[in-house]
């Protein structure tokens, strides 16, 4: 079967087609043929060698989520799966491929409303902007800063912010055309990336939800009303300085709070039951899912190009 992998950690060309054997689902597995696969913020970092400190190896597979149709399934696994469209989460990798092996509980029918497409779209940024938002503390009336809004998670944590009463929800993004996609999406405020301009922004929020961490983080703890809170979602910008801890201490008048996030802390039944309330809703239309574009499988250096020239507004989708 064809595959993406990392022949040399560094830029997009780094990745590379290559033939595998069609793997078998051991035990609790189930083998799925791919029609959609995600590419994500953390694909491009353990493509850049950045998480190679976490024992990724040149040869590894990235891709966390795909959707399609579960053609075969191991001991223990109810055959009632086969034929049945489904959404899963491969890991931190294995899924840029056409036949993707997963485990029972981390795959979920698709609602016949949903496409594999907007599938991968939704299904992890939806349950990290959901859980992010809960591990702030947001409650309904509170003012809303997210940080690198323009990828999927960001675009997610915009629409259920505005959906659950957020008294503001400011973005930052690149240009002007962004912000206008954003406020269409539930936006109230547009910033440039430095966290500057909105006309009446608030001068302080209570919750920032950031998806880019990098060197400019601690600049943004001044964003901060009075026991706002932070929570770092992802770090698509690198790694923050060593020393962001001090930026912190430099408000302790103001009870400000820092919090990293991962939903491999929720319990997963917890993480299925929203992921799931989410695919129905989407199917309904209360969603939307932004899809950037729709590119075939071997085109993966292409996507990560377009990642990483700042291009993508959504989710980028690769089909084997």
């Amino acid at each position: 079967m064809k595959a993406i992998a990392i022949k040399t950690f560094g830029g997009p060309e780094g990745l590379a087609v290559v033939d595998l054997p069609v793997p078998a689902p051991a035990a609790g597995q189930v083998l799925v043929a791919t029609e959609a696969v995600g590419v994500g913020g953390v694909d491009t970092l353990i493509r850049s060698g950045a998480l190679s400190a976490y024992g990724f190896k040149e040869g590894f597979v990235p891709g966390s989520e795909v959707a399609g149709t579960v053609t075969a399934v191991g001991d223990g696994v109810d055959t009632s799966w086969i034929g049945r469209r489904v959404w899963a989460f491969t890991g931190t990798g294995g899924g840029y491929v056409e036949q993707a092996l997963v485990p029972l509980g981390q795959i979920l029918p698709l609602p016949g409303s949903l496409s594999p497409v907007d599938a991968v779209t939704l299904g992890s940024a939806g349950a990290v902007a959901h859980f992010g938002l809960r591990h702030a503390r947001f409650t309904a009336g509170e003012t809303v800063l997210v940080r690198g809004a323009s990828g999927s998670i960001g675009i997610m944590a915009v629409q259920l912010a505005a959906r659950r009463g957020a008294a503001a929800v400011a973005v930052t993004t690149s240009s002007a055309r962004r912000g206008e996609r954003l406020r269409r999406l539930g936006a109230t405020h547009v910033l440039d990336r430095s966290g500057a301009g909105g006309e009446d922004a608030p001068a302080g929020y209570d919750v920032v939800i950031d998806v880019v961490a990098g060197k400019d983080m601690p600049s943004f703890f001044d964003r901060l009303g009075p026991n706002g809170r932070m929570v770092a979602v992802g770090a698509v910008g690198g790694q923050p300085p060593a020393d962001f801890g001090t930026k912190i201490m430099a408000s302790f008048r103001k009870s400000v709070s820092f919090a990293t996030f991962s939903t491999a802390t929720v319990p997963p039944a917890d993480v299925r039951a929203v992921r799931g309330e989410q695919f129905a809703a989407a199917g309904r239309g209360e969603i939307e899912t932004v899809v950037h574009e729709v590119l075939p499988l071997d085109a993966a250096v292409l996507a990560h190009r377009k990642m990483a020239a700042g291009e993508v507004f959504g989710r980028i989708v690769l089909t084997p």
